[in-house]
């Protein structure tokens, strides 16, 4: 059964431009991922600095390992966790 992930970010304006590119680096990297089915990134209309992501992979296990991946400690942990004031995260499982 393919799991999904729905997170919300939000930084400060000021860092929106940082967290952006880090999160289109993602999406360039992860597909490449064996257990990733989509990856997309986008940027809230009207709120400046938030950020939705819609990730989904062939089950839960393949989310754990795209977490363990290099990309995700550089980019994830290294750029985007600092700079975030708020983060929400669903986990959903394909009906």
């Amino acid at each position: 059964m393919a799991f999904t992930v729905v997170a919300h970010y939000h930084c400060a304006p000021a860092d929106a431009d940082t967290v952006r590119d880090a999160l289109l680096k993602m999406r360039e990297l992860t597909p490449s991922e064996p257990a990733n089915l989509a990856y997309e990134v986008h940027a809230e209309v009207g709120r400046p600095g938030s950020f939705v992501l819609y990730e989904q992979y062939t089950d839960r296990a393949g989310f754990e390992a795209h977490k363990a991946a290099d990309h995700f400690a550089e980019l994830v942990l290294g750029v985007i966790f600092p700079l975030l004031s708020e983060r929400t995260v669903t986990f959903a499982e394909v009906l």
